[in-house]
């Protein structure tokens, strides 16, 4: 296996050349493939048991700007994993930072490859126990120029977005 850097930035762009396992047995020929990194992405729904209502964030988002409508998503609260941090803490951390929330007990949902054929990226997602401070209020941090809008809306409503396709972040 053959690794070279081609871009590095925000994230980076490697060239790989491998040979890989064949169904059939033996090895492939060499294959090469460009893929982009950019870390494994932590995801969390925030949800408080006692008022049923799950909170959903909404902001800008530079990669719907192929939609004409909005260039702003409702989704989880999301970031990329920071080396050294655990799950909990950065769960707990950004929960804090883009909805002023608390998050308490976590549970794991999913752990997938959203892009595997181009990227290595997983994504954890976890829901968790929350309470939520100001709900209906911007938040978010300046130094990373977040302006984020903070749902708090019934399980239900949240289902039948998902159901009407309405969510997809």
């Amino acid at each position: 296996m053959d690794r070279k850097a081609s871009f590095k930035g925000y994230f980076a762009v490697e060239t790989l050349t491998i040979r890989h396992q064949l169904f059939e047995g033996g090895r492939s020929r060499p294959v090469r493939r460009k893929f982009f990194q950019r870390g494994d992405v932590l995801g969390v729904l925030p949800w408080n048991p006692v008022s049923a209502e799950v909170v959903l964030i909404e902001q800008f988002r530079v990669g719907k700007m192929r939609d004409e409508d909005s260039l702003r998503m409702l989704g989880l609260i999301a970031k990329i994993a920071e080396p050294g941090e655990s799950d909990t803490r950065l769960a707990q951390r950004k929960a804090q930072q883009e909805a002023a929330c608390q998050v308490g007990r976590l549970e794991p949902i999913a752990t997938f490859y959203p892009c595997a054929g181009a990227c290595p990226e997983q994504i954890r997602l976890f829901v968790g126990e929350a309470t939520v401070t100001r709900p209906g209020t911007v938040q978010g941090l300046d130094g990373e120029h977040e302006d984020i809008f903070v749902h708090q809306m019934p399980r239900g409503s949240v289902l039948a977005m998902l159901d009407h396709i309405e969510i997809n972040n």
